[in-house]
């Protein structure tokens, strides 16, 4: 077995992640691992992409923004790439910071409503 390859099952362990969830990376064309049968091996490209993928979901990335990202470097190369997600990231920075604001705001409120009703109590 050739040692840079892995399995569907230690893909799976590698990145916590369900089976259920690597098929749907596939079907959704996000990754394109080797098929032998019915066996799947993923090689050191499939892993930096399924990186980047739960990297992306981390910071609130939709896996379709996800997808046309890593299509830009297939068809343009980096540095198309690179500036794409630089725009990709400002865009998200902002939407991440105004969901801050928010849960600031909600959590001030909560604090306020429960003091009060705390006061009342005792």
């Amino acid at each position: 077995m050739d040692d840079t390859r892995l399995s569907f099952k230690e893909m799976c362990a590698r990145f916590d992640v369900t089976p259920r969830t690597l098929r749907y990376y596939e079907y959704i064309e996000l990754l394109a691992p080797e098929r032998d049968g019915r066996a799947r091996w993923y090689h050191p490209r499939d892993v930096a992409r399924m990186t980047l993928i739960l990297r992306g979901r981390k910071w609130g990335f939709p896996l379709e923004e996800i997808r046309q990202w890593l299509m830009i470097y297939e068809e343009d190369g980096t540095d198309a790439q690179n500036r794409a997600w630089v725009e990709l990231a400002d865009r998200q920075l902002g939407e991440l910071a105004q969901q801050r604001a928010e849960l600031d705001e909600a959590i001030a409120e909560l604090q306020e409503t429960r003091d009060k009703v705390a006061a009342k109590l005792g």
